[in-house]
């Protein structure tokens, strides 16, 4: 690999392989993000964003006036390659490698020998090892050492660990774990990576460094899970959850995390069933965490259809956030999108005034339903009698008491009832 001034190609220039890629550009790299969408790839080489994450436009408007980042749908020729694809979980929670694999093929054709191929994507154990063998398959004349002869490819998995809203930041300080199939392709990636990353670098064995990942993310899962059953068992006590996990994190050694509507995202909501797909009959807590999680919209909508049933003839529901997360515009995996689709479906409810900053026209789940309108904070609450927050998002901070006189409030993330 050239390591004075490399090429880069990113696969996939979504919320993780995007901002990757206008890092890598912005330190001395020559980037090519690679993506199937054309509006992606348009947008890119105007030097726009898709989607919204702070400083990523700077990062990307930059890079691209600079000449050192542009996008294609075709996968070029590099000496490093970075896949940073989906990897959702299909109907009976295995994990779906075909957009890994789609990569790993597109790649093959490109490659010389001496490459650096990176998985990024979030992935089930040996999945980066699937993605080798899906290569070779393709070019047997490759290698993944020099025992044969054969010219060598380095082949490596190394976790993005950032927070969205944070990711430009997140990037270049926190510590990565990097895993090689080869020690020789686990110090490569690391000079690639050293780069820009601030952080520890901490070097493994590919598989290792697959299950970090999900074993981070199950242990958020877990203990959000158990957030998430103290709410719904206060609520049978008569107890306030927030108060009570505000006391309990008084003591010491105890660091409750705060309930919610469910838990959603491309990473917690996903991770753990891979870590239950590879040992089914071991990962029993783990397992038990996610139907936990899994089963609190079904609770939130509960108490919804209740406050319903007590307002006198034909509601308006305001339905505060759609993201899966505070001040994002990402819906993936998103709890409290799923509670919006599943209101549609009542029919005591005469209109959903849904409320979500971050997005400028409902998705195609909810915008075929005529009860169903994108409107603003002040008009949501004003007319409707039930009042829903699913994300906190800091523009619902406005929201006074007196804006909830006489109005039924379902509070999942406690951000206005203790404000």
């Amino acid at each position: 690999m050239n390591t004075l001034a490399p090429t880069v190609a990113v696969i996939g220039l979504g919320y993780i392989g995007l901002p990757t890629a206008a890092i890598l550009a912005r330190s001395g790299c020559q980037v090519i993000g690679v993506d199937v969408s054309d509006r992606t790839v348009t947008a890119v080489n105007q030097g726009e964003v898709p989607f919204v994450e702070p400083d990523l436009g700077t990062h990307v408007a930059g890079a691209v006036a600079q000449g050192t980042l542009r996008a294609t749908k075709e996968t070029p020729q590099a000496d490093a390659f970075i896949v940073a694809v989906p990897t959702p979980f299909t109907e009976d929670r295995t994990a779906d490698l075909s957009y890994i694999e789609a990569a790993a093929r597109g790649i093959a054709p490109q490659l010389r020998g001496d490459e650096l191929i990176i998985l990024e994507s979030t992935s089930p154990p040996k999945a980066t090892r699937h993605m080798a063998e899906v290569i070779l398959g393709l070019r047997p004349d490759l290698s993944l050492d020099d025992s044969d002869g054969r010219p060598v490819i380095h082949v490596a998995h190394c976790p993005e660990r950032v927070l969205p809203g944070r990711v430009m930041i997140e990037l270049v300080t926190n510590d990565r774990i990097i895993g090689g199939v080869t020690c020789q392709a686990a110090e490569r990636a690391q000079e690639l990576y050293a780069r820009f990353c601030q952080g520890e670098i901490l070097l493994t064995d590919d598989v290792t460094a697959e299950m970090a990942k999900l074993v981070e993310n199950s242990f958020r899962d877990v203990n959000i899970a158990f957030a998430n059953e103290l709410s719904v068992i206060s609520d049978r006590l008569g107890i306030d959850v927030w108060e009570l996990i505000r006391l309990a994190n008084h003591h010491p050694r105890v660091n409750i995390l705060q309930p919610g509507p469910g838990v959603g995202g491309h990473c917690i909501a996903v991770d753990p069933w891979f870590i239950v797909d590879a040992a089914p009959e071991e990962a029993k807590l783990i397992r038990t965490a996610r139907e936990v999680n899994d089963a609190k919209p079904e609770w939130v909508l509960e108490k919804i259809e209740k406050a319903l049933a007590d307002a006198e003839g034909g509601a308006e529901i305001a339905v505060l956030g759609l993201a899966f997360k505070a001040n994002i515009d990402d819906l993936r995996e998103s709890p409290a999108l799923g509670i919006a689709k599943r209101l549609t479906q009542l029919g005591a409810i005469q209109r959903i005034n849904i409320v979500e900053p971050h997005i400028e026209q409902l998705p195609a789940t909810l915008a075929g339903d005529d009860r169903t309108a994108l409107v603003g904070l002040d008009e949501a609450v004003e007319r409707s009698s039930v009042v829903v927050l699913l994300v906190d998002h800091a523009e619902f901070s406005k929201i006074s008491p007196d804006d909830l006189t006489d109005k039924a409030l379902i509070d999942t993330r406690g951000a206005l009832a203790h404000a």
